[in-house]
């Protein structure tokens, strides 16, 4: 590869205009996703509800009214005859159903929801584009420097997202969330971190380059993915914790939690997109090393960027196993699932920021 080779100019201005496109795009996502969640059917919600609806049996187990998941007709949600489930326990939780969905489970929040979706699509390509284009302005790998990095991350997250959707996971509820991060994302991309097309130092014209830092930005994007589960997993086993207890929950619980998966698909959903990047993980470690024996003569010196990968990789190596053993399912686990997201945001914007070391030559 030419060291010296000129910069594309051109093609460095149509990444940029690219990206400006799909945060546009992103916007219009951005409201559509809202429509879904706004406009779609209130009236079929209250099934966690119903389902810990309870009346006191013979040997003083609470059953409860459980509500079948919804069978759609033409788009419209249809809730199926109500079968009676036995609790094990005075307030504890049965196998409940899973919410209908953003759109409530009506044809009219089901149209916003597709809208959303093509219009995320059409953004994940624009953006994908800008990503491209920065790439052959400069002949090299596009995650060169922290705006790069956002970009290209922003656009795999997206992607995770669409293939779990056209693998037809009920994954629709992160759309909004989703779309609400890569926009902040982007706007700290394009005002804060960003950094005009150029070449890079020699020491990171490497294959590596292409190996070890595009597995860290798929890690990352699908740790995002589970995290966002993590997180909504904490507000829905709240709620139903709260139904269980007798509790009236507020307008917005009913409205908004109602409609996600139970807690308990949202825990295995998380558990199993984490589990499934560790090793992934485990490699992209791995093949830094690799790179940095070739690039620094050693291949391990405790720099900050390779200590806070490895911190990141003990945290989530502590949630799994937490995850596996029976004492540790539920909050205690969410909560090391989003204490490992944590070091992995430390690790890119903190230590890239405010820690100098021998990754700092690849610029903000």
């Amino acid at each position: 590869m030419n060291l010296a080779a000129a910069t594309n100019e051109n093609l460095a201005e149509i990444s940029n205009v690219l990206v400006y496109s799909a945060m546009a795009v992103y916007l219009l996502a951005f409201f559509a996703y809202m429509a879904e969640w706004l406009f779609g059917s209130r009236s079929k919600v209250g099934r966690t509800a119903a389902a810990l609806t309870a009346d006191q049996d013979t040997h003083g187990a609470a059953p409860v009214v459980r509500v079948k998941g919804a069978q759609r007709n033409g788009g419209t949600a249809v809730l199926e005859r109500p079968q009676v489930v036995t609790r094990a326990a005075a307030g504890s939780r049965g196998d409940l159903p899973d919410g209908p969905g953003a759109h409530g489970g009506d044809e009219q929040g089901d149209l916003y929801g597709r809208i959303a979706v093509s219009l995320s699509v059409l953004a994940f390509l624009i953006e994908a584009g800008g990503v491209v284009s920065r790439a052959l302005s400069v002949q090299r790998a596009p995650w060169g420097n922290m705006y790069e990095f956002s970009i290209t991350f922003s656009t795999v997250a997206v992607g995770v997202y669409l293939a779990l959707l056209a693998l037809k996971k009920n994954v629709r509820w992160m759309g909004l969330p989703l779309v609400t991060t890569v926009l902040l994302d982007l706007g700290l991309a394009v005002t804060v971190l960003y950094t005009a097309s150029d070449q890079l130092v020699p020491a990171l014209h490497s294959y590596w380059l292409w190996i070890h830092v595009s597995t860290a930005i798929f890690c990352g994007a699908v740790f995002y993915v589970g995290f966002v589960a993590t997180l909504l997993y904490l507000f829905r086993d709240s709620y139903e914790s709260k139904l269980a207890a007798g509790g009236t929950p507020g307008r917005f619980a009913t409205s908004v939690l109602e409609r996600l998966p139970s807690s308990t698909s949202l825990d295995k959903f998380s558990y199993r997109i984490n589990a499934a990047v560790f090793p992934l993980w485990t490699f992209t470690i791995i093949a830094g090393a690799i790179w940095a024996g070739d690039a620094w003569g050693k291949y391990w010196e405790w720099d900050p960027k390779e200590t806070w990968s490895f911190i990141t990789w003990v945290a989530y190596a502590g949630y799994l196993h937490a995850r596996a053993t029976a004492g540790w399912k539920g909050r205690k686990a969410a909560y090391l699932a989003l204490l490992a997201f944590a070091c992995w945001i430390f690790n890119y914007y903190g230590v890239n920021i405010f820690v100098s070391g021998k990754h700092s030559y690849a610029g903000v």
